[in-house]
């Protein structure tokens, strides 16, 4: 088979939602339709030990939570499915814009019982901004929660999208009989259990104890209003990022889960053209190229082993294969490939334009480095960083395990998660996240897989603004405008509050003060 019919089978796509949503629950369902595990795990199994496949570490099992992208590759149908399970904490949003940058489209959770939440409304505009088709599930039907249209509406008004609902459902809660699957012109009645019964719009005129029930003719007269004052569904508008396909169920039932998957599938894009060094890069070109959009360490901790994983952008990846890194020109042959269920790994030969790879890491590649295939290279664009928004100093407890600590922090500052700094004035290591979160999953990180106790002790709220090398005059800051570097050496201060900003502002003008978050809204 060639390249391009390769490709074309490739439906690589996130799932991203607000926490407690019901994301990693409706990964699992898509891991069982696949075949790769036999009972899906929950999120919060505790008591049952039994865990989500797509949460591996440790510390979101004891939490319940999705703290990391984890990566899943499946057959289903004669396609191949790459799924990117995403963090839904905000903490984490850094990571997830990054995933975001890897995918062809994205599938959006939201929780009838709550509608649109804060992340929710952040990850939907940082996909629509991005172009990215949106498939939504309105999960949770099967608890009492908002009306229907009320969400259409809430959907439209907040995220400037145009919906289009797919199924619709018949009362909700205790109540819910089941949904209207208008795409196959069908009645899936809710049983109880995983067993979805069929009804075709003829044969509903026999369930006369169904079409009876007061939730039934409600939901009859909407569908109606639906199909007169809505418009049509236009396939054109989904994969351009303006439509975007709803679909009403329940993941943890599950019910309505699967026609949803099977509907997403048929009509989700594959590989798409990307942006590289200001040209389009085809993905059924022949020579291979892609960029490392995540590093994570120690995925096994006996180990001490680093991944990176590469969104194939073009071509064809065979293990073994020599590439460029276009950052250094320097030519690395790739020998240790994997693919991968969470955290379950098998060895990878090949892959193709759409595919997540996972390549060991030596400790030289960074997240947006590009890989190439030949002398003729170039760079995908730059990867969106975000300024952090609180900021810690970090000791280790024991000086004698100095040389771990510095360790432990290399590697994990090298997955993005968080950002170090050094203070000029004292060379002290300082740490910046975008939560707390963050610094509680690193403090668990450097005692579990690198055996060491560490201190921080807090410096607050900081703003913070990049410099300019040549504008850089160490007596001009003190502790209200603490001069540090980043891990490239670029100096930046780090303000206590507006006023601190403003008064540096009006006293020195000349001094241009760059704010990171904004260059990536414009990058955006």
């Amino acid at each position: 088979m060639n390249i391009k019919e390769e490709m074309q089978k490739r439906r690589t796509f996130a799932i991203i939602s607000h926490p407690d949503a019901g994301k990693t629950t409706l990964t699992e369902k898509f891991l069982l339709y696949g075949n790769l595990i036999r009972n899906a795990g929950t999120v919060k199994g505790k008591k049952s030990g039994k865990f989500a496949t797509s949460d591996w570490m440790d510390i979101e099992k004891q939490r319940g939570i999705s703290v990391t992208s984890s990566v899943m590759n499946f057959e289903y149908e004669g396609l191949h499915v790459n799924i990117l399970d995403t963090p839904g904490h905000e903490d984490f949003s850094e990571d997830t814009y990054r995933t975001l940058t890897a995918v062809d489209s994205v599938i959006m959770i939201i929780d009838g019982t709550k509608g649109i939440e804060a992340q929710t409304l952040k990850l939907f505009k940082v996909c629509k901004m991005r172009g990215i088709p949106i498939f939504t599930f309105i999960n949770k039907l099967d608890r009492e929660g908002k009306d229907p249209f009320d969400l259409l509406k809430e959907i439209e008004d907040e995220l400037d999208i145009q919906t289009y609902a797919m199924n619709w459902p018949v009362g909700m809660g205790k109540r819910f009989k089941g949904i209207f699957d208008r795409e196959r012109d069908q009645f899936i009645r809710f049983t109880g259990n995983e067993l979805e019964e069929a009804i075709a719009k003829e044969e509903l005129q026999q369930q006369q104890d169904l079409i009876q029930t007061e939730e039934f003719q409600a939901a009859a007269e909407e569908i109606e209003l639906l199909n007169e004052a809505g418009e049509a569904f236009d396939i054109e508008a989904v994969q351009q990022g303006e439509l975007t396909p709803v679909y009403f169920g329940s993941a943890l039932a599950p019910f309505g889960v699967e026609t949803f998957f099977q509907s997403f599938i048929a009509m989700a894009p594959q590989p798409f053209p990307r942006k590289a060094s200001g040209e389009l890069i085809a993905p059924e070109q022949e020579a291979f190229s892609g960029f490392i959009f995540k590093i994570q360490a120690n995925m096994n901790p006996a180990h001490r082993d680093r991944v990176a994983f590469v969104r194939v952008c073009s071509g064809k990846f065979e293990r073994g294969m020599k590439v460029t890194l276009a950052r250094t020109g320097k030519n690395i042959k790739i020998a240790q490939t994997q693919q991968f269920i969470a955290s379950s790994r098998e060895t990878l030969e090949e892959a193709y334009a759409g595919d997540i790879i996972g390549i060991y890491d030596p400790n030289v590649y960074r997240i947006g480095d590009t890989l190439v295939q030949g002398s003729d290279t170039y760079e995908y664009e730059e990867l969106p960083q975000f300024p952090p928004e609180l900021f810690k100093k970090v000791t280790v407890k024991n000086v004698m395990k100095s040389k771990q600590f510095r360790k432990g922090i290399e590697q994990l500052v090298q997955e993005g998660a968080i950002q170090l700094f050094r203070s000029l004035r004292s060379d002290e290591y300082i740490i910046g996240a975008v939560g707390q979160l963050q610094y509680d999953v690193f403090e668990y990180r450097m005692n579990n897989e690198y055996n060491v106790e560490i201190v921080f002790e807090s410096i607050g709220e900081r703003i913070p603004r990049w410099l300019k090398t040549e504008q850089v005059d160490k007596k001009l800051f003190d502790e209200r405008s603490l001069l540090v570097k980043d891990r490239e050496d670029n100096f930046l201060a780090l303000f206590k509050n507006d006023f601190s900003l403003r008064w540096f502002q009006d006293k020195h003008p000349s001094i241009e003060l760059i704010d990171l978050f904004e260059v990536n809204q414009y990058r955006q």
